[in-house]
Order: structure tokens, then C-alpha cells, then sequence
């Protein structure tokens, strides 16, 4: 979804992949928003697994409209746990193909503030790849808040 914002008003991108921790990262960047009048972009990226050399730019295999789908559903519940069922005209969505630290680093570029957790579904990856957390944390082009996950009892 998209709406039409004041391009003055500043803006927020985070991170979203369903997990407990970004879901955290877009709780806490709803309430920073609420208290500065800021827009959120609410951004689900992924990409597969590559398991040798992928041509630059392009998946290893074909994106369909299942999998945007998907994609956007899983963005869509993470939504719904912070908003509830009326998610705020000042939110807006996107879902994108491409390594979530990339993505997310070429979303900063226009934006005041980038928040995200500090772990999510790939912590595997992670530990191979190297954390999406740090990656946006070291060359983002704006301020990066990474948000810690409550814990649970």
C-alpha cells in the first residue's frame, strides 16, 4: 500500500521479515513515529539461496506472484501485530527481491532513520554471511536504530 505523505515529513524505514525481533524493530518504530510525525516504510525483502555464482541483478530462479504474495503476507501479519487491523495512512509497504542488508541499505538513502532487529529469520545465514543488523549499521546512509526483541518469560 501506498499513500500520499508530505515529502517534509520525515521518514522511517524498517525491517521486516515476521520475526519476533522485527516485529519488535516496527513496534519501536511506530511509537518513535507517533512522537515525531514521521512515515514509516514497512519494507519485507528476501532472497534465495544461491548455492554456486548468481548473474548480478537477477534471482536464480523466476519470482512469481505466489511468492510476492507470500511475501507480502508475512509483512502483512507483522503489520497486524503492531497495528491491529487499521494499519495507519502514514505506513506504507514494500516488498522487494534482493539480500534484506542491501535492500534495506539502498532504502536508507532517503530516509532520516533506519531501524531493524537485531536478529531474524536468517541467523544461520548470519553467522555465515555476516548479520543484516551490522551491515545496515556500518553503510547506511542515515541514523540505524537495531532493536533488541523483549524477552518472554
Amino acid at each position: 500500500m501506498t499513500a500520499t505523505h508530505n515529502t517534509a515529513d520525515p521518514r522511517v524505514v524498517v525491517g521486516v521479515d515476521g520475526s519476533p525481533e522485527s516485529v519488535e524493530a516496527l513496534s519501536w518504530a511506530a511509537g518513535y513515529a507517533a512522537a515525531t510525525g514521521a512515515v514509516i516504510t514497512a519494507v519485507h525483502a528476501w532472497h534465495y539461496p544461491a548455492a554456486g555464482p548468481v548473474p548480478a541483478g537477477r534471482p536464480p530462479q523466476p519470482v512469481t506472484d505466489e511468492v510476492k504474495a507470500m511475501m507480502q503476507g508475512s509483512l502483512d501479519k507483522a503489520l497486524m501485530q503492531v497495528f491491529g487491523t487499521t494499519t495507519p495512512n502514514r505506513v506504507d509497504t514494500k516488498v522487494a527481491y534482493g539480500h534484506p542488508a542491501m535492500v534495506l541499505v539502498n532504502e536508507s538513502a532517503g530516509a532520516d532513520l533506519l531501524v531493524v532487529g537485531n536478529r531474524g529469520h536468517g541467523a544461520f545465514h548470519g553467522m555465515l554471511l555476516g548479520s543484516v543488523s551490522i551491515h545496515c549499521v556500518t553503510t547506511a546512509s542515515c541514523a540505524v536504530v537495531v532493536v533488541r526483541a523483549k524477552a518472554t518469560a
